[in-house]
Formats: structure tokens, sequence, C-alpha cells
């Protein structure tokens, strides 16, 4: 027998829903750190293939993730701010609602605790319960999925985006400077395989997918990447 109040039983599923949205964030860091790794690494060893000093190299891989960084924080910022709009929208109309026709929406809420595997006989009190207690939230969170104190913001994701970008950005550019300058390019094609092996892996754990198909796709992008951008390079650099 569950002995748990019968409101935080109706808000089981939601709380798993928010668990996955927290996974969901999770995976875009990891994504973020594999554009970091993968778009650094292009640009470090394209401009490695055009045989530049190493103050251009060094100024150029900067510059990478620099720009990168500030490119995934905007787009990020942008895109979660619309989504939060969105959010505040829902909530305003459902306010509107909960105001102009209270019994219609307690009806309503009734039969989406009906829904959840509630016996009919209990979800009529619980919903009354639910609507006493705060029937926004109530609404919100059975019927759009939404908790109204924690909406999506679009601060942390910008910030995190750049953050996680800067860390998988850091990778190839280190290992590319540290390295001596005649297996620089190799050392740095190694690390960047590693790198993301590693978030291939996770991101895949994450989505519950084949680890090993995951890894090989981002394995053989990054590897393409860079093959281009070092022919690039190689051509452009016999034309300086």
């Amino acid at each position: 027998m569950d002995d748990r109040p019968m409101d935080e039983a109706v808000f089981e599923e939601s709380q798993s829903e928010q668990i996955s949205r927290r996974l969901n964030w999770l995976r875009a860091g990891v994504m973020g750190a594999n554009d970091g790794i993968v778009s650094t690494a292009a640009m470090v060893v394209g401009v490695a293939g055009a045989a530049v000093s190493n103050n251009a190299l060094l100024a150029s891989g900067i510059a990478a993730v620099v720009a990168g960084a500030l490119s995934m924080a905007v787009g990020e910022y942008v895109s979660v701010s619309s989504q939060r709009d969105s959010q505040k929208a829902e909530l305003a109309l459902e306010r509107s609602q909960l105001k102009a026709d209270p019994a219609g929406e307690l009806d309503q809420l009734t039969g989406l605790i009906q829904a959840r595997g509630i016996d009919p006989d209990l979800a009529r009190p619980v919903a009354v319960q639910l609507t006493e207690k705060d029937a926004l939230t109530a609404h919100a969170r059975l019927e759009l999925g939404i908790d109204p104190d924690e909406l999506v913001n679009p601060w942390h994701a910008g910030l995190s985006s750049m953050l996680t970008f800067i860390v998988g950005g850091l990778v190839p550019l280190l290992a590319i400077l540290l390295s001596p300058r005649s297996i620089a390019v190799g050392v740095t094609v190694v690390a960047v395989v590693l790198a993301l092996a590693a978030t291939g892996s996770l991101s895949a754990h994450l989505g519950g997918a084949n680890k090993f198909r995951a890894v090989a796709r981002v394995i053989v992008g990054g590897l393409g990447a860079m093959a281009v951008t070092y022919g690039i390079g190689l051509l452009v650099g016999t034309q300086i």
C-alpha cells in the first residue's frame, strides 16, 4: 500500500519528467563540449596545415574557442528565452481560464487525475484539494508539464553552453600547442579521438543509445572535419 499523500502520487509522473529535462540539459552540455572539440580541432589543424608560426596558431586557436563559445552562448540564450516566453504565455492563458471558468477547470483537473490511474471516486476530492492548495500549479504540472517555480533559465543555459564549449575546445588547443611541432597534428588527432570517444559514450549512456554507434559517429565526423580543414590548410599554405 502506497502511504504517500495522494497529491504526491499524482505528481509522480511530473517529477520523472523533471528528471528527464535535467538529463536533457546534461546531454546538451555534453554536445556543447563535443562541438568545442570538433570545431576547435578543425580550426587549429587547418591552420597548422598552412605551416604558419606558433603565434599565429595560438591566436587562431584562442579565436576559435572564444568565437565558438560566444556563438554557443548566444544561440542557447535566444533559444531558451523563446522557450521561457512560451511557458509564460501558457501559464498566463491557464491563469485566465481558471479565473473565467473555475468549475470547468476543476472538471478538467479531475479528468487529468483520473487519466493518471487514480480511482474516479478519489479523483474529485484530490482535484479539489489541489485546487485549494494552488490551482495554477496543479494545472500547469498536470496539463502543461510545466512547474511554475522552475521555468527554464536562458542565462543558465547560455553560460553552461559557453563553459562546456570552452572545456571541449581546450582539448585540441592545448594538445597542438604543447606538442613538438613535428608531431603536433598527430598528437592533436589522438587527443581529439579520445575526447570524442568519451563525449560520445557519455551522450549514448544518458540517452540509452548504442555506445559503439554513437562513438563511431562522432569520431568519424571529427576526423572528417580535421581532414578537410588540414587539406585546405596545406593547399592555402603552398600559395602563401
